[in-house]
């Protein structure tokens, strides 16, 4: 099956980008290559199965059907009725992560599809260039500094997680994943963590390895529960800490950033803790461990450019 990608970073919100693209029957009011968009049947544009019909600005015609609408997660996944390309099987998701180290958005937008063999390659670089890339860009260009909605929820009061950290890297995503997926080596590029290495000389890559470390006046360990070189991600919970926390488990997310070679990362993490506990633990883990890991890092990788 064909994957076809593209990604970039918006400067603007996240509720100001998915207050433009969730309409799903106003795709040629920010894509160039869309002369007109109309919703069939005069259906609501955010009612999940209806169809929008696109003309082209080469006077071809698609219509397309949307399968998922998302608020809270600001993404929509859609088909293909009536193809505007010789592919089969065509699934796309247009989806937006907000940026928290500043007000930017990350944007991606894949597709899955079945070419036929003498087509092999053909629709990938017409999708992912001629539709997806020129389309973030365009839209880009056209929020740029644009502000959020009044009244308008980030999370529509449902957060993924306690602690959301998000920063553009900027650098490849394999320069930094080959530096993030050595779990024993986050002491080169965190100023607080020292000392850092796996028990029982466990490989730093063993899932279900432990690696010990001092973070300031503390020692920790945490265990290593997921990691993927085809998602450039990794999950891990805390074994023993001073801190007053449980079940504290955490993951860290690598994305592509295709319109500039660069790199977004999304650090998660939740636990359970009090309330009056919480108040110093998510800030803390925010902008003391997440944020200033990133930004030491990006600061490393561009001084070995």
């Amino acid at each position: 099956m064909a994957h076809a990608y593209a990604s970039a970073i918006i400067e603007a919100p996240v509720e100001a980008v998915w207050a433009a693209i969730r309409d799903f029957g106003a795709l040629a009011s920010w894509h160039p290559a869309i002369a007109k968009s109309e919703i069939e049947q005069g259906q609501g544009a955010d009612a999940v199965g209806c169809i929008r019909m696109l003309t082209l600005t080469d006077g071809a015609t698609a219509r397309e059907r949307l399968m998922m609408l998302d608020d809270s997660r600001y993404r929509l996944i859609y088909n293909f009725e009536t193809p505007a390309f010789p592919v089969a099987n065509y699934l796309a998701t247009l989806e937006l992560t907000p940026v928290t180290n500043g007000d930017g958005t990350f944007a991606s937008w894949s597709a899955t599809f079945d070419e036929k063999p003498e087509d092999t390659g053909v629709y990938v670089d017409i999708v992912s260039n001629g539709v997806f890339a020129t389309g973030l860009s365009a839209l880009a260009a056209q929020l740029k500094g644009a502000a959020a909605p009044s009244g308008s929820l980030r999370w529509q009061g449902f957060r993924p997680a306690k602690v959301v950290c998000s920063s553009v890297l900027h650098t490849s995503i394999a320069r930094v994943w080959a530096e993030m997926r050595d779990f024993a080596g986050m002491d080169a590029w965190h100023p607080e963590i020292a000392e850092m290495h796996m028990l029982d000389a466990a490989r730093s890559d063993k899932v279900s390895g432990v690696r010990a470390f001092r973070f300031g006046e503390g020692k920790l360990q945490e265990q290593l529960t997921m990691m993927s070189d085809l998602d450039h991600a990794f999950r891990y919970k805390i074994n023993a800490s001073e801190l007053p926390w449980l079940n504290y488990h955490s993951g860290v997310q690598l994305h592509p950033v295709t319109a500039s070679d660069q790199c977004f990362a999304v650090w998660t993490a939740d636990w359970t803790a009090s309330a009056n506990d919480d108040v110093r633990l998510i800030p803390m883990v925010h902008d003391d461990v997440f944020q200033r890991a990133l930004d030491t890092l990006d600061q490393k990788l561009k001084a070995q450019s």
